[in-house]
C-alpha cells in the first residue's frame, strides 16, 4: 500500500484509524480527512490505494464515497469503518463496492490483523459481520435453480468464500489442488459478474444461490 485514504469526521477516532493504517503498513502515506468534500477534492488530484471510510460523515454517507470510487478509481480497495452492524449499512455498504467490513469498537490488533490480511487476498471482515452474511445464506433459498448457474462444487466454493476462507484452505477443505481451487473461484467471479469476493458473496445472498449446509 502507498496512499491509504481515511475517511472519518470524529477526531480521536480519525487519529485512530491513521495510527492502524500506519502499523498496518509501515511504507505507506496516510491521508485522512474529515469530511466527503475534503475526500472528493483529495481524490480529484491522488489515487488511493486503500480507502478506508466512515459511513456517517456530516456532509452526507461514506456509501456515496464508496460508489463514487468503485467507479472512477476501481483500483483503489475500499474498506468501511463504523458502527453500524445492521444489514442495511452492512449490504448496501457492499453493494456500492466495499470489500471489507469493520467495526469499531474491535479490538485494535483485530482490525491491524484484518487490514493484514488484504495483501493475501482476504476480505477485512469483522466477525460479527462475516456471521451476519453466514445467517443470510442459512435462509432458505428462495430463487430458482435455474437463476445460477453454478455447478455444486462452485456453490461449495462460494460458500467458503463467503466465510473468507483462501484458496489454500478452500483446496484444503475439499481436497483438491490450489490451482483447481483458484479455477473455480475464477469461473463463479466471471458466472456471478462479480470483480472480488465480497461482490460474489452478496450476489448469493441476492439470488438465494448458497443453501444452508455447504457440504
Amino acid at each position: 500500500m502507498q496512499n491509504i485514504l481515511v475517511v472519518e469526521d470524529h477526531y480521536e477516532t480519525r487519529t485512530w484509524l491513521v495510527s492502524v493504517a500506519e502499523d498496518t503498513f509501515a511504507q505507506a502515506h496516510v491521508h485522512p480527512v474529515g469530511t466527503l468534500e475534503m475526500a472528493f477534492e483529495w481524490l480529484a488530484d491522488h489515487t488511493a490505494n486503500l480507502a478506508i471510510v466512515d459511513i456517517s460523515l456530516p456532509d452526507g454517507s461514506g456509501i456515496d464515497l464508496i460508489a463514487h470510487m468503485k467507479q472512477h478509481a476501481p483500483e483503489t480497495y475500499l474498506v468501511v469503518a463504523t458502527i453500524f452492524d445492521d444489514d442495511k449499512h452492512l449490504f448496501d455498504a457492499l453493494r456500492a463496492g466495499a470489500s471489507g467490513y469493520l467495526l469499531k469498537d474491535q479490538p485494535r490488533a483485530a482490525i491491524v490483523e484484518s487490514l493484514s490480511g488484504i495483501v493475501s487476498g482476504s476480505p477485512p471482515l469483522a466477525p460479527a459481520i462475516a456471521r451476519r452474511i453466514l445467517r443470510q445464506f442459512q435462509q432458505p433459498s428462495v430463487a430458482s435453480e435455474s437463476l445460477t448457474p453454478l455447478s455444486d462444487r462452485e456453490k461449495e466454493v462460494l460458500f467458503l468464500l463467503a466465510k473468507g476462507l483462501g484458496r489454500g484452505e478452500i483446496a484444503q477443505l475439499l481436497d483438491v489442488s490450489i490451482n483447481t481451487a483458484a479455477s473455480h473461484i475464477k469461473s463463479i467471479y466471471r458466472k456471478l459478474n462479480v470483480s472480488g469476493r465480497a461482490e460474489a458473496a452478496l450476489e448469493a445472498v441476492k439470488l438465494g444461490l448458497v443453501p444452508g449446509n455447504s457440504r
